[in-house]
């Protein structure tokens, strides 16, 4: 299965979510992730905050929805309020989507320890989604009751 995080800029959540789903993914999946109006650069931090969370960084840049037009992804899942009411590209397909909301860690306004805090506290928010995705019966779930799963996910 290819999941792909979007946001807006890829710089910051869907490279976080790239990074952590694929740092716990079992053999048949895989994520990506994208901007709908990229960046062009990772944030330093999110690298970081990675890196010190043993999480391999290798290969993570700042791309735009038009690098998956020929290998669509089987998910799509929006992690910032921005790109939730954009329209996914018509080359996604079929694609179930799904949106995972989450706050901005490099729009908190404080001191550096206040920055890592947020990373750290979107890194944890992350991987318990992941965790609980991974843990789902995905063979015997229809579509209905998968999208239903990815809402309750998008809770915790």
């Amino acid at each position: 299965m290819k999941v792909l995080f979007m946001c807006t800029a890829n710089s910051c959540r869907s490279i976080l979510s790239e990074a952590v789903f694929n740092h716990l993914a079992p053999a048949g999946f895989v994520a990506v992730s994208s901007g709908s109006f990229p960046k062009g650069q990772v944030l330093p931090r999110s690298l970081t905050t990675l890196a010190a969370a043993g999480i391999n960084t290798e290969g993570l840049y700042s791309k735009g929805n038009d690098a998956f037009e020929d290998s669509p992804p089987d998910l799509v899942i929006t992690v910032c309020d921005k790109a939730a009411g954009e329209a996914c590209p018509v080359y996604f397909g079929p694609a179930m989507k799904a949106h995972w909301g989450l706050e901005d860690p490099s729009e908190v306004d404080g001191d550096e320890a206040m920055l890592d805090a947020a990373f750290h506290a979107t890194l944890e928010t992350i991987e318990s989604r992941c965790r609980a995705f991974f843990a789902l019966p995905l063979a015997r779930l229809g579509a209905a009751e998968l999208k239903a799963e990815l809402e309750r996910i998008a809770l915790l």
